[in-house]
């Protein structure tokens, strides 16, 4: 018994201890990004809805025009959280010194997963808390491209008796 009381902690307890730093900063610029999402969802929402109201002779040509709006709106979004993740990557040093941050950031975040630059050993948790992050709002982002598109079509049943 004493044996084991005086015996080094195993590498992985050890890296247990060093979770709780990284994981609240992940957790933090994930929630960031959440709340970032939410908003942008709120204002293509009231866009597309505004745009789909109004009557039209082209209702093709309103169609294209809400997806490119909502495509180029959550593109920026997405933007947005990837320079905010590289910059939460910045405040922690969590890279060595010269690495490009917005790029290690897109390459976490959309999952792309190069291997060319390494996480700090203290820090390596974010990249795959990037990459959850991206997965989940590249998904939220899907799903109102299409509730967009859903609903703009049911709203403009012309496109069935245009296409005669």
């Amino acid at each position: 018994m004493a044996e084991l009381a005086s015996a080094k902690p195993s590498r992985s307890s050890a890296g247990l201890r060093s979770m709780p730093i990284p994981f609240l900063v992940g957790s933090s610029v994930g929630l960031l990004n959440i709340v970032i999402h939410a908003l942008t969802t709120v204002a293509v929402i009231r866009v597309a809805r505004s745009l789909g109201l109004t009557s039209t002779s082209r209702p093709y040509l309103r169609l294209v025009t809400v997806m490119i709006t909502t495509a180029s709106v959550l593109m920026a979004a997405h933007t947005l959280e990837v320079l905010i993740w590289s910059l939460a990557y910045a405040i922690v040093s969590a890279a060595p010194d010269g690495t490009n941050l917005v790029d290690f950031a897109f390459v976490n975040y959309t999952t792309l997963g190069y291997g060319n630059v390494v996480p700090l050993d203290r820090w390596r948790l974010l990249g795959p808390m990037t990459a959850m992050n991206g997965v989940l709002m590249f998904g939220w982002s899907t799903a109102l491209i299409f509730e967009v598109l859903q609903k703009t079509i049911e709203r403009h049943g012309s496109f069935a008796s245009s296409s005669r």
